[in-house]
């Protein structure tokens, strides 16, 4: 019994991963969107993203979980007649991914914001477009910036994964929930779940410590 339930736990926190995973790339390419938006030389388009991502940011997450799952579907309901049941993993994905952007994008724009001027017109002597030099020279360094914003921001989507438990996402934290309703055992399950989110933490870190030592190793060697 014991055995079999363990087996499911550790089946949960694929799921658990995938869905991390999932989100952390939508989420990325949210962001850069948001950042382009957010810096955008229309102000309308400026002034409305920063009201949303301030929405966003403001809002409990549970309830972003919820709006995106529920709120969908209703709203569809009301402008087809249709009622149309979203997937539960990839209504998570999407709003983890949301979450996960109005946090993310401020690592971006701070991390642009901190390339030197120069770099930009170093780029137009050398004859590349703007875009290009967006591309080649700017994002890399940008990456580099943003990385100990960015790894903050994707451990915190490894916890906040647990809010999809709500929606029926047979996640790690609603497998612990079932594990202990049929045993009757909470501390078991609970503690168990406990360790492996910390598991997934612990080698989420030192993947994130490898990744700042190649994006850094440039700096380590011109020292």
């Amino acid at each position: 019994m014991f055995s079999n339930f363990l087996s499911l736990m550790l089946s949960a926190t694929l799921m658990t991963l995938g869905l991390a995973v999932c989100a952390l790339i939508l989420g990325l390419i949210l962001s850069m969107i948001f950042v382009v938006f957010e810096t955008a030389k229309i102000r309308c388009i400026r002034n409305l993203t920063s009201v949303f991502l301030t929405l966003l940011r403001g809002l409990p997450e549970i309830l972003v979980v919820l709006l995106i799952y529920f709120g969908s579907t209703q709203v569809l309901f009301i402008l087809t007649g249709d009622f149309i049941e979203f997937s539960p993993f990839w209504s998570g994905v999407v709003a983890l991914a949301i979450i996960f952007a109005a946090y993310a994008s401020q690592s971006l724009r701070g991390a642009i914001q901190a390339i030197p001027l120069g770099q930009w017109e170093s780029a137009s002597a050398l004859g590349l477009s703007r875009s290009q030099a967006f591309i080649s020279i700017i994002m890399p360094q940008v990456w580099r910036h943003a990385l100990p914003g960015l790894s903050n921001q994707w451990l915190i989507l490894l916890k906040d994964t647990a809010l999809v438990s709500l929606i029926g996402v047979n996640d790690l934290m609603r497998q612990a929930e079932l594990s202990n309703a049929n045993t009757h055992q909470p501390f078991t399950w609970y503690g168990i779940a406990a360790l492996l989110y910390l598991a997934v933490t612990i080698l989420s870190k030192i993947g994130i410590a490898r990744l700042e030592k190649r994006f850094t190793r440039f700096e380590r060697e011109a020292a």
